[in-house]
């Protein structure tokens, strides 16, 4: 923006955002410039131009590539698979943890990506299955004992130890399992 002094000999020029902030994102890594700027006089009639301020600085900041940031939950397809599932749990003296879904449920289909960012959170600690219940024997939906869905359930030494019925707000739903998995683990 460019203004006009009352003396026409100086012409008084601000940048439009006294400081203006930048933020780049490049593969879970941030780039933070803040540009701040003051405001420049010119007297056109020595050519003489000052500029009172003008400052950069740089912030940069580098997520932990070491971790990954989701992981991808493992289908539980029938009560074979399941008992395998548990026996191994059982003999590492690990928790695991099963989201009961369905393909139709619009909850079921938006937690299950929090859910994988959770997981990443405790990757080393346990595991996480989903089952569809569409897709699998009732036998399978009968044994865990699934009346509503979404259902998320802590499993350990081969018995549902708690669980959380997700029919509210995703992150209330993951604070709930996140409590859960602490009490647990």
């Amino acid at each position: 923006m460019s203004i006009l002094a009352p003396n026409s000999q100086i012409l008084y020029r601000e940048i439009h955002n006294r400081e203006q902030h930048h933020q780049f994102w490049n593969s879970g890594g941030s780039l933070n410039v803040v540009k701040s700027f003051g405001f420049c006089f010119v007297d056109k009639r020595s050519d003489w131009k000052k500029t009172i301020k003008r400052d950069f600085r740089i912030h940069a900041s580098w997520a932990d590539l070491s971790r990954p940031t989701t992981v991808e939950m493992q289908p539980i397809e029938n009560s074979e698979q399941l008992n395998l599932i548990l026996a191994s749990a059982k003999e590492l003296s690990q928790p695991i943890i099963i989201d009961w879904m369905a393909a139709w449920c619009r909850k079921c289909i938006y937690l299950k990506p929090k859910l994988e960012k959770l997981a990443a959170e405790f990757d080393t600690k346990l595991k996480f299955y989903y089952v569809d219940v569409n897709k699998v024997p009732q036998t399978l939906a009968k044994r865990g004992n699934v009346s509503k869905m979404p259902t998320i359930q802590l499993w350990k030494d081969g018995e549902m130890k708690a669980e959380v019925i997700g029919g509210h707000k995703a992150w209330l739903v993951i604070e709930e399992v996140r409590e859960m998995i602490k009490n647990f683990v």
